[in-house]
């Protein structure tokens, strides 16, 4: 029997899965066991809207994977015994592996900043937030990125009394092109959001400590940067400075071939760079993953992973949105979308990965972005 354990559910974990049974779910000989800590599938990409208080579909792991024959075990990974090729879950069970996929994500990272572990909300506890959020009159949100731009926007839309300001280093939408910039900032304006360009030193209780002064705010929503797992770099397997796994051209690890490492975990270096976490490149490198573990288990040759980016779509509350299309190195297009238009676009987008996942298992060629003959993952 060959085990195949995956660790993480989420959007690249999911893919891995429901691609590998797909592809080897007829086979007596292959085993596949997702370890996860809940039943409960995270859409990532509704966050700021459950941070703003919003109700999203309650979707079940268990639901997806009835029909698969896949294992769902629940559980946090404790340990990672990469030279026994073993397993270790928080009640002390222990699975062996023959290949591991490696699909722990990442986590805001609460400890760039000193005060913020302590004082301030993250997008992972956003159900918590908005629990706390009645009766705040004041909320900063703390980064400039994508992940701010689309929690302040919520915020100021589902709270019209709340005073919102997004406070960062950059300028938001810095990288977008002058289309799709203008309209953003209008966005900001027209939902009364105060944008503050400054160093974020520390966070209290008060608020937030700046390089040129103070913010006070009744809560703070910190969306700066996100930290990945150290159990990789405890197992003792090849990671980059950040600690995500280090991969060869087909997503195996340098140093340990039998751990396949996807989505925000992995450190996938193409032409252009590293690939930065997102779902729009985590699905299909877990998508990639189980074909390349199929072909190679049926002594198939497995062709190198390749990825271009398409677009950065970006919602602005509910009733507005913006799209910038992307080279496939991730830089501006001219060609963007707004408004009605683009926030169709945007919800089409959030919404495809859960159907997407139900059908792979049946139709496993199916990937959000598509399939090209030898693993290239493209516009």
């Amino acid at each position: 029997m060959h085990e195949i354990v995956v660790l993480g559910a989420g959007y690249s974990g999911l893919s891995a899965t429901t691609g590998l049974a797909g592809r080897l779910g007829a086979r007596s000989d292959v085993r596949i066991t997702v370890v996860n800590p809940g039943e409960r599938f995270t859409e990532r990409l509704r966050l700021h809207q459950v941070a703003a208080g919003q109700q999203v579909a309650d979707l079940r792991i268990p639901d997806l994977l009835r029909k698969t024959g896949v294992r769902l075990v629940p559980g946090w990974v404790t340990a990672v015994d990469a030279d026994a090729r073993t397993v270790r879950i928080d009640d002390e069970r222990e699975l062996a592996y023959d290949t591991l996929v490696y699909a722990l994500g990442a986590v805001a990272d609460t400890a760039a900043v000193p005060g913020a572990d302590e004082h301030a909300y993250t997008v992972d506890n956003a159900r918590l937030f908005a629990e706390r959020l009645p009766g705040k009159r004041t909320v900063a949100v703390c980064g400039t990125g994508l992940t701010g731009i689309e929690a302040a926007t919520e915020l100021a839309e589902s709270h019209p009394g709340l005073t919102v300001t997004l406070v960062g280093r950059d300028e938001p939408g810095a990288r977008l092109g002058p289309k799709a910039k203008a309209h953003l900032d209008r966005a900001l304006d027209r939902l009364g959001i105060h944008v503050r360009r400054a160093e974020i030193v520390a966070i209290d209780a008060d608020g937030v400590t700046l390089a040129d002064g103070h913010l006070p705010a009744d809560a703070v929503l910190w969306t700066s940067g996100v930290r990945v797992s150290p159990l990789a770099a405890k197992a003792g397997l090849d990671v980059d400075e950040r600690g995500r796994i280090r991969t060869g051209p087909t997503l195996r690890s340098l140093s340990h071939p039998d751990v396949v490492a996807i989505g925000d975990a992995a450190a996938i270096r193409q032409s252009y760079g590293v690939l930065h976490g997102t779902c729009q490149s985590g699905m299909p490198t877990g998508a990639y993953a189980a074909w390349a573990i199929a072909r190679a288990l049926a002594g198939k040759p497995v062709k190198p992973f390749r990825f271009g980016y398409l677009h950065v779509p970006i919602s602005l509350g509910r009733r507005d949105a913006v799209v910038q299309f992307t080279h496939p190195d991730d830089s501006p297009k001219r060609l963007a979308l707004t408004g009605g238009l683009a926030r169709w676009y945007k919800e089409t987008v959030s919404g495809s990965p859960w159907p997407t996942l139900s059908r792979t298992a049946a139709a496993p060629k199916i990937t959000m972005l598509g399939w090209r003959r030898g693993g290239r993952y493209t516009r």
